[in-house]
């Protein structure tokens, strides 16, 4: 029974612990106000992770150290950096595998379907902030600091994620009209929250993933179009009621929203077919993506389900 220690409790950080906690593993997991899942195995506790010391206190003796951490959209270049020094250094001083949660933001737009090997050819402020990241990890690791690996997905869709998949589904269950700035009908990756946290686990545990990224494996990209039609069929709604919001909209929007502001850098992404190939994870790792249509129904018996009284 090895400890695992993960920085983060949104999505991915408690999926991941769950998977842990079955897999018959201790697991502590950190964040700022001690959240995260309820479990005898699972000891929360509340620290700053961007605290080099504090982390390493509690990472000392650890397997592995999980970044599953996400600050605020529009504070990753403030946030980001004193965060990922400390997980790094952590790292470091106690030899626990260094194993992050990242995406695809470091690409750039792309024109073809995005592998590991992929150039990192970002533009934009969050792009470069995650580049620079996975730069200096990889640097430690080729220098024998430390022992890191990444896994990146795409956008995420799951039940109580909130990506624009969550954000679209629930309103088409329920009949309404959406309006965001999409291409509707291009090929779009998918990725399932619990295959983020399972390759995660695998690549953290398993020699042949250190030193390098996985794509998460994920289902054969379908359009937002297709995805929305598909939920709605399974639940018996109406059809989707879909509208491209033009850009200057987003654009203006973003004035006053700092959300929407940060969306103008990763408009690309629904532009134009944005796919991910995640064959080498599958390969090496042995992880299958789970199929779209369980997806699918797994989300609408959860938004279907009767409300406890």
């Amino acid at each position: 029974m090895a400890l695992h220690v993960i920085v983060g409790a949104g999505p991915v950080g408690t999926a991941t612990a769950r998977l842990l906690v079955d897999q018959g593993e201790r697991v502590r997991v950190v964040t700022r106000r001690g959240t995260g899942p309820e479990h005898p195995a699972v000891e929360r506790v509340a620290a700053d992770a961007a605290d080099t010391d504090r982390l390493t206190a509690l990472t000392e003796g650890a397997a592995a150290l999980h970044n599953c951490a996400n600050p605020a959209y529009h504070r990753w270049p403030l946030d980001w950096p004193p965060l990922a020094a400390a997980l790094l250094t952590t790292a470091e001083r106690t030899g626990a595998v260094l194993a992050t949660v990242g995406n695809l933001y470091g690409y750039g737009p792309v024109d073809a379907p995005m592998t590991e090997s992929t150039p990192p050819a970002a533009t934009g402020v969050k792009g470069r902030v995650r580049n620079r990241m996975w730069a200096d990890a990889l640097a430690a690791h080729r220098a024998g600091r430390a022992r890191v690996t990444e896994v990146r997905g795409s956008d995420y869709i799951g039940v109580g994620g909130t990506s624009l998949a969550m954000m679209v589904l629930p309103r088409v269950l329920a009949g309404r009209r959406v309006f965001l700035p999409v291409d509707w009908d291009a090929p779009h990756t998918w990725t399932y929250v619990p295959d983020v946290a399972r390759t995660l686990v695998a690549a953290a545990t398993d020699p042949r993933a250190w030193g390098r990224a996985w794509h998460v494996p994920s289902a054969p990209a379908v359009s937002m179009r297709d995805l929305a039609d598909r939920t709605a069929a399974r639940a018996g709604a109406p059809a989707p009621k879909l509208t491209r919001m033009p850009y200057p909209v987003l654009w203006l929007a973003g004035v006053a929203n700092p959300f929407a502001r940060e969306l103008r850098e990763t408009a690309h992404q629904f532009a134009r077919p944005f796919v991910l190939d995640s064959t080498a994870a599958t390969a090496t790792l042995g992880i299958e993506a789970t199929p779209l249509d369980r997806v699918v129904d797994e989300i609408v018996d959860t938004l279907h389900a009767p409300t406890p009284r």
